[in-house]
């Protein structure tokens, strides 16, 4: 059976650097952690009424599952080139707009889809406003149609990083 082509996944150089260190944590520190709950379970007997061993099997399924995920993502990483080029918007600058619906500035850093965290300011290049945002200037204004409505934006800078 031929395998197909996995879709390249784009990450900022940061981001992979992130999840290399989660896998390794998860394989040198968590793996340890759970293997020893799982052995101090087992040795309290009976293991069909063992909350303790339960949950630390759920816990190793969780670890294991993580664990081929990264490693799938890394498997296919391409790394953004972050610099920006000729001063337009790419993954891993940040962008500050002016939003003019709300009359105010927000900061964005634009980042590959498995990146992306509203809660820190990181938006995916795929998403609405990070791909409306994706090779426009300084100063350019950009209308986006969202699920929320139109919003529209007036870049105010674009910097590496």
């Amino acid at each position: 059976m031929e395998e197909t082509a996995a879709k390249k996944i784009l990450m900022t150089y940061e981001g992979v650097k992130a999840l290399e260190e989660e896998l390794e944590n998860l394989k040198v520190v968590r793996r340890k952690d759970v293997a020893e709950k799982i052995k101090e379970a087992r040795a309290q007997g009976d293991l069909s009424e063992n909350a303790e061993y339960d949950a630390a099997k759920d816990e190793q399924r969780e670890i294991e599952l993580r664990i081929e995920e990264i490693e799938k993502i890394l498997k296919n990483v391409e790394v953004a080139d972050d610099e920006p080029k000729g001063n337009v918007v790419s993954i891993g600058c940040t962008v500050k707009i002016y939003d003019e619906e709300l009359d105010e500035e927000v900061e964005y850093k634009i980042v590959g889809s498995t990146e992306a965290n509203i809660l820190q300011n990181k938006i995916s290049n795929e998403s609405p406003v990070g791909a409306a945002l994706m090779g426009k200037k300084k100063n350019q204004k950009i209308t986006v149609e969202t699920a929320s409505g139109v919003l529209k934006f007036k870049i105010l800078s674009i910097t590496k990083g």
